[in-house]
């Protein structure tokens, strides 16, 4: 959920994605577009209201999210796609070290001396969590043309023979809030060739805007340029995936402690394993809201099952329960003829 994990403050805060989203200041917003081009567009897109999301998942986890008001964030090595971190990383990797990031690292050490061998030092330190240790949830782009049927793909991958699909207001992914130190972002579905030229292009925007973020101080600048890099690592994914258009919700305990995103061992499909809880409740005096369940659930899909009427009988009554109004008219039965 984006306003899960957009911050208002400013740079120096050195604050988890506090670059990412500094919204307060217009020099905040001149460096989200030079360190992250691709996913301050996409943001855009969401705040100005282009952009819904859905969640794909089993019709078991979705009466849990409802029931229970809170979404589960699963360790990336657990994952569909077993390359999640890694792909992103041998990316990041191979374009750290080619031509296209010479403008960059060239610029940095000239105006800060020693910059690019604190920031190895501190993402390399940092690079075990961001393998084993980060959470995410997932969730997808939808279009209102899905709104009735869903997306055939998805029912696919995640629907097993009992799918759902949940249909996500979005307000709370557009609010400007540190509330619970988790962090939503766009992923990138790039070859290595294709994330070299991106990187490349972060280069020039870094190298060519010196004046920009020359006053902010070299801590700062090492703290941009290690989340551009932590993101790029935990977001980009093979273009192979590039149907599930997908989002993420990420968690790193080590990196952002808090006690708002409690942890505990489930099962998941017969595997236990840790996961950390999203709550749904809006933290209005922290500027994070739109995530209770009547106002964040915009409708419930039920995916091609044996059972379908049932299961909207179901979740009928579990919106009703959460208090959301006309919920007969919001859970709809996909007609795809899919077995």
């Amino acid at each position: 959920m984006q306003g899960v994990g957009t911050s208002a403050r400013c740079l120096g805060d050195a604050t988890p994605d506090s670059i990412y989203r500094c919204s307060m200041d217009d020099i905040d917003e001149q460096l989200a577009g030079l360190f992250f081009p691709y996913a301050t567009k996409k943001q855009n897109d969401v705040r100005s209201g282009k952009t819904r999301f859905v969640h794909y998942t089993t019709a078991e986890a979705a009466v849990r999210i409802i029931q229970n008001r809170e979404v589960w964030m699963r360790r990336t090595t657990t994952m569909n796609d077993y390359m999640e971190v890694e792909y992103g990383f041998e990316c990041l990797n191979a374009a750290y070290k080619s031509e296209a990031a010479t403008k960059m690292k060239t610029a940095l050490d000239e105006e800060f001396p020693g910059t690019c061998d604190e920031l190895e030092k501190r993402f390399n330190l940092w690079l075990p969590a961001f393998r084993g240790e980060t959470y995410v949830t997932c969730i997808s782009e939808h279009d209102t043309n899905e709104d009735d049927i869903g997306r055939l793909s998805m029912w696919r991958a995640y629907g097993s023979t009992a799918g759902v699909a949940i249909v996500l207001n979005s307000t709370a992914f557009a609010t400007a809030s540190d509330a619970i130190r988790a962090y939503t972002s766009p992923v990138a579905y790039l070859s290595n060739a294709q994330f070299e030229r991106e990187f490349g292009l972060i280069s020039d925007n870094i190298a060519n805007s010196r004046e920009l973020w020359r006053h902010l101080g070299q801590e700062s600048v090492i703290d941009a340029v290690f989340q551009m890099m932590r993101f790029s690592t935990v977001c980009t994914k093979h273009p192979g995936f590039h149907e599930e258009r997908e989002w993420r919700i990420i968690h790193t305990p080590a990196l952002e402690a808090t006690d708002r995103l409690p942890s505990n061992v489930e099962v998941v499909r017969g595997v236990p394993q840790c996961v950390h809880k999203i709550p749904l409740r809006n933290y209005p005096e922290e500027g994070f809201v739109g995530a209770e369940v009547p106002e964040l659930i915009d409708r419930i899909i039920i995916g091609p099952a044996v059972d379908a009427w049932s299961m909207r009988d179901a979740f009928v009554r579990l919106l009703e329960g959460a208090g959301t109004e006309d919920a007969r008219s919001r859970v709809v039965i996909s007609d795809i003829p899919l077995r």
